[in-house]
């Protein structure tokens, strides 16, 4: 591999099995993983065709998106969720795929499962029918969302027909401030380049703050470069990498761990690497950061104001002014202040052990305000596990939040966690879409769990640096 090779071109060339006559790449998928919302229709797709699924051993199911975060007892209550969990049950014994379900201690976001399993390894290629998928680039992997026929494709092929997109640096060098914490960091990544700024990119995220997060953050990050158009994002493998993947059950052990981690240090990009682009930022501009608007790029850094209306680009415009109209806020105006009704921390973006960590800091002590509804929801039931031992549970139930099995939970709200009417939510989740949390009417503010813990406790978007116990 050349020196002037970036880690993601490494990384395709090596998974290229050839060029089809159509130009795109067909790209071979080391790890495949599924869960009960976009494999149903896929595995239909088999049975028609008299197929079978190629790679077993490289599937991994869970089950996540319709699972209730309360009442977990089956048959469901929505039948439409209980069919199909039902559906996933059948077509994982059928087809001879390892499914981690309501029963398995492993079950939970496919996201969190992956990583935490030792699944997501640095310089493989992973495919989900799951938009953040490009969580695992956090490892060094090229790791894309795809649709219900690409999941039917890759199951019984193990590969993907894909073209190969540019690849950008985004170069982030610096400090981060005290309450300052990766979801700000990819939001102001988002708000700088915009939702559509990375359409043909995959994102190198690099630079001093990439550096030294831990690999929780990291996947934060990469989770919503989706979010801004790209295509994937990732981080090079180091140190951090390797100590997060080892002793992992599906890691390799011993002397095979060590060769193992010897070829992923290899595959980072090195000084000499070549990019298509390179955007820099410093990390001292960044400050803890909310959304306005109805999509992850309007959003501005608490002491900020909503820029006017005028601000923007004259294409902008008339989506700027359909957000403020629909959120209910107006040009010029400080988040600060702003009324909530509900709070939601969770998710794959930021439903992680440290995520539930740095939100219990800020409550300990506190109580949710009147009138707000406050749910944490952990990533997976090993999460869930590790803080009830630290006794995070008892922080959230004594403030006054729910604490709730493991799930996706109001953050696609295919289940039944969803806002209710034009409710205000302070969400650690990834999208702020209308409808997105199981309204039509209802209003989403993305944030840090930090941020979000302020708002519980306040009853309105705060500051999180105005509390005493900011997590560093």
């Amino acid at each position: 591999m050349s020196d002037k090779q970036n880690l993601f071109n490494k990384v395709w060339d090596l998974h290229t099995v050839g060029t089809l006559p159509s130009g795109l790449d067909q790209l071979f998928v080391g790890l495949h993983l599924i869960h009960e919302v976009t494999s149903p229709q896929a595995f239909e797709m088999l049975r028609e065709r008299g197929l079978k699924v190629l790679a077993p051993e490289r599937t991994v199911a869970t089950v996540d998106h319709i699972v209730p975060t309360d009442v977990q007892s089956r048959p469901f209550n929505d039948m439409l969720a209980e069919q199909m969990m039902s559906a996933i049950e059948k077509n994982c014994q059928e087809f001879g795929v390892t499914l981690m379900d309501l029963k398995d201690s492993r079950q939970g976001i496919v996201h969190a499962v992956g990583p935490e399993q030792g699944l997501t390894q640095p310089g493989m290629t992973i495919a989900c029918g799951d938009s953040h998928t490009s969580t695992h680039g956090a490892f060094g992997t090229i790791a894309f969302g795809i649709g219900t026929s690409q999941v039917a494709y890759v199951l019984s092929t193990q590969t993907l027909a894909m073209s190969r997109p540019k690849v950008r640096r985004v170069v982030v060098n610096g400090e981060l401030a005290p309450g300052v914490f990766a979801k700000d960091v990819i939001l102001y990544i988002i708000r700088k380049l915009g939702v559509k700024g990375g359409i043909g990119y995959a994102y190198e995220f690099a630079g001093e703050v990439f550096d030294r997060m831990t690999m929780e953050e990291r996947m934060t990050v990469c989770n919503m470069s989706i979010e801004g158009g790209a295509r994937c994002g990732y981080i090079n493998p180091d140190q951090t990498t390797v100590d997060y993947l080892e002793g992992r059950p599906f890691a390799p052990q011993g002397e095979e761990f060590e060769k193992a981690a010897e070829w992923w240090l290899s595959l980072a990009s090195g000084e000499d690497a070549e990019f298509d682009d390179e955007v820099v930022f410093n990390a001292a501009e960044i400050e803890p950061t909310v959304t306005w608007g109805i999509n992850p790029g309007q959003s501005v850094g608490i002491n900020e104001n909503i820029p006017a209306v005028s601000a923007f680009p004259q294409e902008e415009q008339v989506g700027v002014q359909e957000a403020l109209e629909f959120m209910e806020l107006e040009a010029e105006q400080s988040m600060n202040g702003v009324k909530i009704d509900v709070a939601f921390i969770g998710s794959c973006t930021n439903g992680r052990i440290s995520d539930l960590r740095e939100a219990a800091t800020l409550v300990k002590g506190h109580k949710v305000a009147d009138g707000v509804k406050a749910l944490v929801v952990p990533g997976s039931q090993l999460i869930a596990k590790q803080a009830e031992k630290e006794g995070l549970d008892k922080i959230f139930i004594d403030a006054g939040f729910e604490w709730r099995e493991a799930g996706c939970s109001m953050c696609l709200a295919m289940n039944p966690d969803k806002l209710k009417g034009r409710e205000m939510c302070a969400s650690s989740s990834n999208r702020n879409f209308k409808g997105r949390q199981g309204s039509p009417t209802g209003r989403t503010l993305l944030m840090s769990p930090a941020m979000v813990a302020a708002a519980a406790i306040r009853g309105e978007v705060t500051d999180v640096r105005e509390f005493s116990a900011v997590p560093a």
